[in-house]
């Protein structure tokens, strides 16, 4: 469980994060929404430890990471998953190369027991016998799956994944929302997503956070989400004709 209080995060004289308080639960996926400038990115950066903030606190069951020593930070790092925009591969290195990345940096495992362990999360990904691809071999879905599988290789406590449909199209991003939410339950994983995706946020958004202006706006499922009267959510999240039709489909057929 990550829970975050009151934080504040700056630049200069620009305040971007203006006192954001929230729990993100283990096996659920939470999805982070916001027009552009309200604070998403900094935001998530400020979870993993790129940014510091300047008050508040970000705990990681119980453990409050700015008071880590160096060790336990070292630690910590080894639970985290990250899954970057444009999946952040290494071009010249294959899918199994890529994979064992992490696993070489923070283990001691016997080449045997890392390639076991790669195979096991390509597996998991339905990316079997694709270990001596490299990734422009690869499509932009694949790329992705060979990104998740990195991501998930060292069984992290928390998965963090920065617009994980960027490029893709709509049946593929749908693929790797299922995966992100399938791997998320089945691990019991906290994974927290910051995306612009009105189809993830309504397909597998079990808890949003929407930020507005740095703030917290608005927080709740995407069934509520439907049927919340917030004038901020319902512009930004029904501002497309289908969204609103769909909201109205099922306002009618819930009233």
């Amino acid at each position: 469980m990550i829970e975050v209080k009151d934080l504040r995060k700056g630049f200069g004289d620009v305040e971007v994060l203006k006192g954001i308080t929230t729990t993100f639960q283990p096996g659920k996926t939470s999805l982070i929404i916001g027009q552009s400038g309200a604070g998403k990115t900094v935001f998530l950066k400020s979870l993993i430890g790129l940014h510091i903030p300047e008050s508040g606190t970000i705990s990681f069951d119980g453990r409050i990471n700015t008071n880590f020593s160096i060790e336990e930070k070292m630690q910590w790092r080894q639970e985290i998953g990250m899954v970057f925009q444009g999946g952040a591969l290494f071009d010249s290195q294959t899918v199994e190369e890529n994979v064992m990345f992490p696993l070489k940096m923070f283990t001691k495992q016997s080449q045997a027991e890392m390639l076991e362990r790669v195979n096991f999360v390509l597996d998991r990904v339905n990316l079997e016998n694709s270990n001596d691809k490299l990734p422009a071999e690869l499509s932009g879905g694949m790329q992705k799956r060979v990104a998740i599988a990195r991501a998930i290789v060292m069984n992290p406590k928390y998965l963090f994944c920065d617009e994980p449909n960027s490029g893709l199209d709509p049946q593929t991003a749908t693929v790797i929302d299922n995966l992100i939410q399938e791997i998320t339950d089945e691990y019991k994983i906290t994974t927290v997503i910051n995306t612009h995706d009105m189809n993830s946020v309504m397909e597998i958004g079990e808890n949003i956070l929407f930020l507005k202006d740095g703030k917290k706006e608005w927080e709740g499922s995407s069934d509520e989400m439907f049927k919340t009267d917030n004038e901020a959510v319902v512009g930004f999240v029904y501002s497309s004709n289908l969204f609103k039709k769909v909201r109205e489909a099922y306002l009618k057929e819930t009233n």
